[in-house]
């Protein structure tokens, strides 16, 4: 494990192995003694802190302004590594056990799936934080939200950038299909590409061909692309990312948000992407973003990324339709979710009727994980 994760991991199995939770301090007098409200987060496996760590800012800033009707917010955390199976059982922990009064999770698209079944069987809402699955709406539960962009919605942005608005022709594919996330996302890139009928590109699968990074650039790169798009792995992708730098070669490197998962990513790694990486977005507002930013830099001493941002606007939202529902009512805190519109620092957020992030998803480079209109 890195080790500028040791002592937060520490930290992180501590709560994972007593499932204690987040909480934060009231500036209200007494108000420490009313019963807790509790919001689940369900994250990939223990090194999943980012996620952990910008709910946990949303957490504190709530209760700074009183909570939830006087009672306090905590954050009660589960991983899901373990076993295939072991995010259903978590979720249904967090869910009778915990007694949370919402779910969020940080996760792959095939935990995903689980989560949202024993929400689903349980009357319990769920924000997704990172999963881009976009089938886990097509199911037409009106218990699942999604806080990100789909990869479908992501794929449009990706094809009308690429090759209506920058008119390359050449396109190379580089992806992972033994990944359900990286699949899912070149599936959609490909389907996309085939319904706006543009000329199929050139996909180089990196699914078992080991870790022989320089070969199979110069085997992408002897095909001439005039630009490439990947869906792979957040490592995957930074190698392939520092090798193009290191061979001072500018073409423009496009792909999908799953890449910039700084759970994944040492802050070395990160960098490789700064200025030569470009992916969909919504318009990020500065206003949020800034106070957020120094908020996270000043408790746990980096500056935070995608996945911490994802999660920080998840917790953002259900809090709100929290405090519009002013009970534990599931019921009435979906209601809540499905006409929320508020500013988040990923941009509003709003709904569509399955629970698709409505909203345009523009085209901007990254540094420092973020888009860079931020820097």
């Amino acid at each position: 494990m890195r080790s500028r994760y040791t002592l937060s991991l520490l930290l992180i199995m501590v709560i994972l192995i007593s499932f204690s939770q987040y909480s934060a301090p009231f500036t209200a007098s007494g108000i420490q003694k009313q019963p807790p409200v509790k919001i689940g987060l369900l994250i990939t496996d223990s090194s999943s802190l980012a996620a952990v760590n910008g709910a946990s800012v949303a957490i504190q800033q709530a209760n700074e302004q009183g909570g939830i009707n006087g009672k306090p917010l905590q954050l009660a955390v589960r991983s899901m590594e373990g076993p295939w199976g072991t995010g259903s059982k978590q979720a249904v922990s967090l869910i009778f056990e915990e007694k949370v009064w919402a779910l969020m999770g940080s996760h792959d698209g095939r935990n995903a799936h689980l989560v949202e079944q024993a929400a689903t069987k349980s009357i319990v809402p769920m924000v997704s934080a990172w999963s881009g699955d976009p089938t886990l709406t097509q199911a037409f539960v009106p218990w699942f939200f999604n806080c990100i962009p789909t990869d479908q919605q992501q794929a449009v942005s990706l094809s009308e950038e690429i090759y209506n608005k920058k008119k390359i022709a050449r396109v190379a594919v580089i992806t992972d299909r033994s990944s359900y996330d990286s699949k899912m996302a070149s599936d959609c890139f490909m389907k996309q590409i085939a319904l706006d009928k543009h000329p199929e590109p050139k996909v180089y699968d990196f699914g078992g061909r080991g870790e022989k990074y320089d070969a199979i650039t110069e085997e992408i790169l002897s095909s001439d692309p005039g630009c490439l798009v990947l869906f792979c792995s957040p490592s995957t992708s930074a190698e392939l990312m520092k090798l193009l730098k290191q061979k001072k070669i500018s073409i423009p490197v496009y792909g999908s948000l799953l890449t910039l998962d700084e759970n994944r990513l040492s802050s070395n790694e990160m960098q490789y992407f700064n200025n030569g990486y470009q992916v969909p977005s919504g318009h990020w507002h500065i206003e949020e973003w800034k106070p957020f930013r120094n908020e996270y830099e000043k408790r746990f001493g980096e500056m935070p990324g995608m996945a911490a941002v994802y999660s920080y606007d998840a917790a953002s939202i259900l809090i709100s339709a929290m405090r519009k529902a002013r009970s534990g009512d599931r019921e009435m805190i979906q209601k809540a979710l499905g006409e929320i519109s508020q500013r988040g620092i990923t941009g509003t957020i709003s709904f569509d009727e399955h629970g698709n992030r409505r909203g345009s998803f523009g085209i901007v480079k990254i540094m420092n994980g973020v888009p860079t209109e931020l820097e």
